[in-house]
């Protein structure tokens, strides 16, 4: 198996003196992570769970969102010191990034191929257009939508200087419409005692009620924050942003930006002097707040607000018609014929903003994730069309969208979304347990997680390990 060579040394740079000013020019990968975050989980998975079983399993949602959060952290500690991604790091593991390249690659495609949100935002966009939730007999019409939707996306990223700061920009564009719409609509028109009353079934931790839905709970799990794949792409992006020894690596360019420089394939890691461990504490208040403050908190709310909204307009005596995007729809519905019409499209635009925001995500994710594997592990890459990791970037996203046009016409949105979630599970329970070996190998002691942060990796493993496993036992079952 081949090893890759070993980093480069330098400085660490010196990030913005810390300011609640300079919070917001600093942090971005939170943003993008978050608005790829709340998507299907939020508007599909998350109402389909509450009215199938009811409000107090969403302890699930906040156990998960926090050993997400601990993932994340750990992803970013890696390359704040070396300016390389977390797969770059599993892939200096033994037997070698051959392998493991293989593997994420392979993970990747699996999870992301199929573009199930696209399917799920252009019926959105189809419900926008006919005033109504799309049926079987609009099946054609929604597969142009969807192809419509695909090509937006692409379109959106081959724009701009950095493929990292046109997501970062348009994320925050779409977080602000998604919050604002949400948290109107829950204060206005959501009873409080109803508000109460969902916000402490995010805390009833071991509440099962008599008849599960496995499937249902373990995408629940993944997707109530990022989902397995993102959740480790997130520290390109930090990369990308030029977090810590990132801003000596390189960032992936835009397609018509005219900015020719490539990221190295080999990271650069610092000495470990007074200067740099102070300059290394800046950095992570910065991480922590972009992750904590932004992240973790963005997705807790924003399944809340959501799940919030669907219990209190869908009746009990439709809870099991209102499932996935008829939930959405029914719920446009109800605000338009018992307050104002013109909020049945506000609504519904919040619909789309929450999927798209996620589909454009996972197409970055999924073409990132691969170029930036191949462009580490193989020296052809490298020198492929004169070495320019983007002209690998753009070819990787065209050969993808084609591939998704045809994958996307076999299944239901929700089907694939659940399929989605049970491979972010694995990716979930793989990828934490190497993180920890990776900083328990690869990384100085003095920067190394505390062990409440390690238990923290164990956990998670742990935690989705058991759901991964949950789920094969109900695929088994229900075969046999």
């Amino acid at each position: 198996m081949s090893q890759l060579p070993p980093w480069g040394q330098d400085d660490l740079p010196e990030p913005l003196p810390f300011s609640v000013r300079n919070v917001f020019r600093t942090i971005g990968p939170g943003a993008i992570l978050l608005a790829a975050s709340i998507g299907g989980g939020e508007w599909l998975i998350g109402p389909t769970t509450a009215v199938t079983h009811g409000v107090g399993i969403f302890w699930i949602a906040t156990t998960a969102i926090c050993l997400q959060l601990i993932f994340n952290l750990e992803a970013i500690r890696y390359t704040l010191y070396t300016g390389e991604p977390i797969f770059t790091g599993i892939m200096r593991l033994k037997p070698g990034s051959t392998l493991w390249g293989s593997v994420y690659v392979a993970l990747t495609i699996v999870q992301l191929g199929v573009p199930a949100l696209a399917k799920s935002s252009a019926a959105v966009v189809l419900a926008m257009a006919l005033w109504r939730s799309p049926g079987d007999s609009d099946a054609g019409m929604l597969l142009y939508f969807t192809y419509g939707v695909m090509a937006l996306g692409v379109i959106l990223l081959m724009s701009g200087k950095k493929v990292e700061r046109t997501l970062e920009i348009l994320s925050w564009g779409m977080i602000a419409y998604i919050f604002v719409f949400l948290t109107f609509v829950n204060v206005r028109f959501v009873p409080a005692e109803h508000s109460l009353k969902t916000a402490l079934g995010f805390f009833q931790f071991g509440y099962l009620p008599d008849e599960l839905d496995i499937m249902l709970l373990a995408t629940l799990a993944a997707t109530a924050g990022s989902g397995g794949i993102g959740n480790m792409t997130l520290s390109n992006w930090a990369r990308d942003k030029g977090f810590g020894m990132g801003g000596k690596v390189g960032a992936i360019g835009g397609a018509f930006s005219g900015d020719h420089s490539e990221p190295s394939h080999v990271g650069k890691v610092f000495p470990l002097t007074t200067e740099n461990l102070r300059r290394w504490s800046t950095w992570w208040r910065y991480v922590q707040i972009d992750q904590v403050w932004l992240w973790a908190l963005g997705c807790f709310l924003g399944m809340y607000l959501n799940v919030n909204m669907a219990t209190a307009i869908i009746p009990a005596d439709k809870a099991l018609e209102m499932k996935g995007i008829a939930a959405g729809t029914f719920q446009a519905d109800h605000l338009a014929e018992h307050y104002w019409s013109g909020l049945k499209i506000l609504a519904l635009l919040n619909g789309f903003w929450i999927l798209f925001s996620t589909h454009l995500g996972n197409t970055d994710v999924l073409v990132r994730t691969v170029t930036d594997i191949t462009w580490t592990a193989s020296s052809r890459a490298r020198a492929w069309r004169g070495g320019s990791i983007s002209a690998i970037y753009y070819t990787l996203l065209m050969i993808v969208t084609v591939f998704g046009a045809i994958a996307v016409r076999y299944g239901t949105a929700m089907q694939l979304f659940t399929f989605l979630g049970s491979i972010a599970n694995i990716v979930l329970a793989l990828g934490a347990a190497q993180i920890l070996l990776v900083h328990r190998k690869l990384l100085p002691p003095e920067l190394r997680p505390s062990l409440w942060r390690q238990g923290g990796l164990v956990a998670c493993a742990g935690f989705y390990t058991f759901v991964s496993a949950c789920v094969v036992y109900k695929q088994i079952s229900d075969l046999i």
